[in-house]
């Protein structure tokens, strides 16, 4: 059986059979219909969503499946009256496939290692894979191949978002630069680096980590943003983390770094004036919308995906 954890451990075949489907579930969802037919997907939430929610839930229905939503917040789990390895246990006896949407890394691999079905990291502080798959099937459609091409990430390398792109960069011989402050609050954790590169030197990719913006995005083909604000950043550094990443803002000046043809992405949600100005982000560059309807499309991929290793 497979899981979805970290695309660290997803082979390029596996990746590329992924985008493969995700491609074809967006062309002729019509042939779909009844491929989650009494099929029961369960979605454990301990962060907030809009796009992880809708997405799932409604992939899983136009394929004739069944989503159910689960807060952790008012579950036996908050108030200590259940186990994550109880519940884990339980669930895999009443639904087909997992998918959980955690602070901590190691929750989500705890679930994996004891469940019955296969599971899916829709997001945690560590990694968001769902979210860089979504992100490698828009480049595809809009550049129309992957190897070769340059993505610049500015802002918070610290980041799930950064982490899950150097894997799934690496992986697809894309070249990758993060652009980001020095330190180790917001630089790429040390493993994943290190986990990236041993990829890159099979595949040919080339890592690059600066402090300077201008030279990440130089040339690029792709350049990339997130929020300087994920969900575990506590509110009151809000303010001091905005002078630290100003400097690393995607705007009109730095795009003009990037190549002529170059696309503008976020993952959404995001704030015109910090990460990115409204001009960037709401300009003819800008892939945004695309890169989310792409969600629905990529995790319905997954769940195909998943579902067929167990049938297997």
């Amino acid at each position: 059986m497979k899981h979805l954890i970290t695309l660290e451990n997803w082979s390029i075949a596996d990746l590329n059979a992924v985008l493969d489907l995700a491609d074809r579930v967006k062309s002729s969802p019509e042939n779909y219909l009844d491929a989650m037919r009494r099929k029961t997907l369960l979605m454990i939430f301990e962060k907030p969503s809009l796009r992880t929610r809708v997405s799932f839930e409604t992939g899983a229905t136009q394929m004739g499946g069944h989503a159910i939503f689960y807060d952790l917040a008012t579950s036996p789990l908050s108030s200590g009256k259940e186990n994550v390895a109880d519940l884990v246990r339980v669930v895999s006896r009443y639904v087909d496939i997992i998918m959980g949407r955690l602070f901590e890394q190691a929750h989500i691999e705890e679930m994996a290692n004891l469940a019955g079905v296969p599971v899916i990291n829709a997001l945690t502080n560590y990694e968001h894979p769902c979210q860089i798959l979504t992100d490698l099937q828009t480049i595809r459609e809009k550049k129309g191949a992957l190897k070769g091409l340059k993505l610049a990430y500015l802002g918070d390398g610290n980041n799930n978002v950064t982490h899950s792109l150097l894997f799934g960069c690496a992986k697809m011989g894309m070249h990758i630069s993060v652009g980001c402050p020095k330190g180790d609050e917001y630089e790429p954790l040390d493993a994943v680096l290190a986990g990236a590169r041993r990829i890159a030197k099979r595949t040919g990719s080339k890592i690059v980590v600066t402090d300077d913006a201008a030279l990440a995005a130089r040339d690029a083909d792709v350049v990339y943003t997130d929020s300087w604000m994920s969900y575990h950043i506590p509110q009151h550094k809000q303010e001091s983390r905005i002078k630290v990443f100003t400097p690393y803002q995607v705007n009109a000046k730095l795009m003009k770094q990037a190549r002529k043809d170059a696309i503008f992405m976020n993952c959404l949600p995001a704030v015109r004036g910090c990460e990115q100005t409204a001009e960037v982000i709401d300009g003819p560059q800008s892939v945004v919308f695309d890169q989310a309807e792409n969600r629905l499309h990529a995790q319905k991929a997954v769940m195909l995906k998943l579902l067929e290793s167990v049938e297997e």
